[in-house]
């Protein structure tokens, strides 16, 4: 199933390693530039797509290609040539794995997965599939990352280690929401989630559809087994009306009356553990406003240094760079723009930050997960100063901090999750301030909120045990939400 290749190469590859990188079919192949140039595929004479070619994309963050990839790259800064074969063609992914193997030759690189390196002799056409088979899966010549489209659903089928916000994915995902289309990606049981792609497909009708020896297909969030009706992955009959739930916080085979697939039962205590922190900011628009500084500041209270990178899809390629990603996001105003941010490679570390104008001025909503080993303990004392720093200079709104038993490395397995617990939650001190009398300070929790900054402007912060097994705390938070919002 694998139809994904990808060329890693400490030097970029030029004009003609890409021309011979194409001409893997022979020459009588055709050409087609699309995405305004940025992707190119190559088709038979029918013009059904065979293999889509993005541009190479210069890697120069440390750990991305082991952390999406699971391979060794050269030392950044290096070159990622991706080339997608189009599911159901014969000879697609022969094209693929000849292709990357004659640029990984040509620039002294090499091939992932290294089983897909092929010769580098020319393709030969597959007469069957070019005579006897229907057109190619619609929409791949218009998205490469589609294999299967429906008037429901757009579906993508990958085989990869990780499935991470590529900029293939992010143009799929882009396309269908555009037409009022789902996306259900399909993997085998040993892929997992990049935590950006998680909430793409935590609502149906969109899916991550996990295939399954024993059930067939289930849904790697929820554990419902799943089956293909009606032109898409559906929980089996008799559990519709409504869904599944999309609650990764039910236990396994509480899902109200949906099947749980016993391979999303299989839960294993490592003793790892994920911090995760959400949390929003707004600055009034002015020229010198500069983005990317309350996640900065998060970073250096929690890890003692800043971001190592990011980009505005994954991998991400560029060190960090307060006034690059700035002006990026000020060329595609008043457009938002999404953007993905990691740590190094000791400290895994992943979070997104989305940009956009509104009337009170420019928000950045923010993500970031920290991972912890068994042997390590997540830095709950520092959420406090980290909460402070951003409500005395960065226009904090709120903040929620999460503690769960999750693994170090971050990525997302089809596997039960536990439920977490907060750890904290703060609010920036306009929020006080609009809170007529002392609501704020006087709350339903048994602890006292702290102060954050000056006690003429304070913004506060509730502290929680945070403790996974213990989930009264999520009941303290309902509490003092309702409480503050006066209900």
């Amino acid at each position: 199933m694998t139809t994904d290749v990808v060329a890693l190469t400490p030097k970029m590859p030029d004009p003609w390693s890409v021309l011979a990188g194409l001409l893997s079919g022979g020459p009588d192949r055709e050409v087609r530039p699309r995405a305004d140039g940025a992707v190119v595929q190559l088709c038979d004479e029918r013009g059904r797509p065979l293999l889509s070619v993005e541009a190479p994309l210069l890697i120069q963050v440390e750990g991305e290609a082991e952390r999406l990839l699971g391979a060794d790259a050269p030392p950044v800064p290096f070159w990622w040539t991706e080339a997608r074969a189009t599911t159901g063609v014969p000879e697609a992914e022969d094209l693929a794995g000849t292709f990357a193997s004659r640029i990984a030759a040509l620039n002294r690189g090499s091939v992932w997965p290294p089983e897909a390196a092929r010769s580098l002799d020319v393709v030969e056409p597959d007469g069957a599939s070019n005579a006897d088979s229907g057109p190619a899966l619609a929409p791949a010549d218009a998205q490469p990352a589609v294999d299967v489209l429906t008037d429901q659903v757009a579906v993508v089928i990958q085989d990869r280690p990780v499935i991470a916000m590529t900029a293939w994915l992010s143009g799929a995902l882009t396309a269908t929401a555009a037409q009022g289309l789902g996306l259900q990606i399909v993997t085998p049981p040993g892929t997992a989630l990049s935590p950006t792609v998680r909430p793409s497909v935590s609502r149906a009708p969109s899916r991550w559809v996990v295939q399954d020896e024993e059930c067939g297909y289930y849904d790697g969030l929820t554990g419902a087994v799943l089956s293909w009706r009606k032109g898409m992955f559906r929980p089996v009959p008799g559990v519709e009306g409504p869904e599944a739930p999309q609650d990764t916080h039910e236990a396994p085979g509480t899902a109200g009356s949906a099947p749980v697939a016993n391979a999303f039962r299989q839960v294993a205590e490592t003793g790892e553990r994920q911090l995760t922190l959400s949390f929003r900011t707004v600055h009034p628009a002015d020229d010198r406003l500069v983005l990317g500084g309350p996640l900065e500041a998060v970073f250096h209270a929690l890890t003692g240094r800043p971001p190592a990178g990011w980009g505005t899809a994954e991998p991400a390629n560029s060190p960090w760079s307060l006034r690059q990603l700035t002006d990026l996001a000020r060329s595609r105003a008043p457009e938002p723009t999404w953007f993905v941010v990691t740590g190094a490679p000791d400290r895994p570390a992943l979070a997104t930050l989305r940009v956009h104008r509104t009337t009170a001025g420019v928000e950045q909503d923010m993500t970031v997960t920290f991972g912890y080993g068994a042997d390590e303990h997540p830095p709950l004392g520092a959420l406090p100063t980290a909460a402070e720093t951003l409500a005395t200079r960065h226009h904090l709104v709120s903040l929620l901090a999460q503690i769960r038993k999750a693994p170090r490395d971050l990525a997302v397995r089809p596997r039960f999750e536990p439920p977490g617990a907060p750890a904290g939650f703060a609010v920036g001190p306009d929020e006080v301030r609009a809170m007529p009398g002392d609501r704020a300070r006087r709350t339903p929790l048994a602890t006292t909120p702290l102060t954050l900054g000056p006690a003429t402007r304070p913004g506060l912060y509730y502290p929680f045990r945070g403790d996974p097994a213990d989930l009264s705390d999520w009941q303290d938070l309902a509490r003092l939400l309702t409480h503050l919002k006066g209900e």
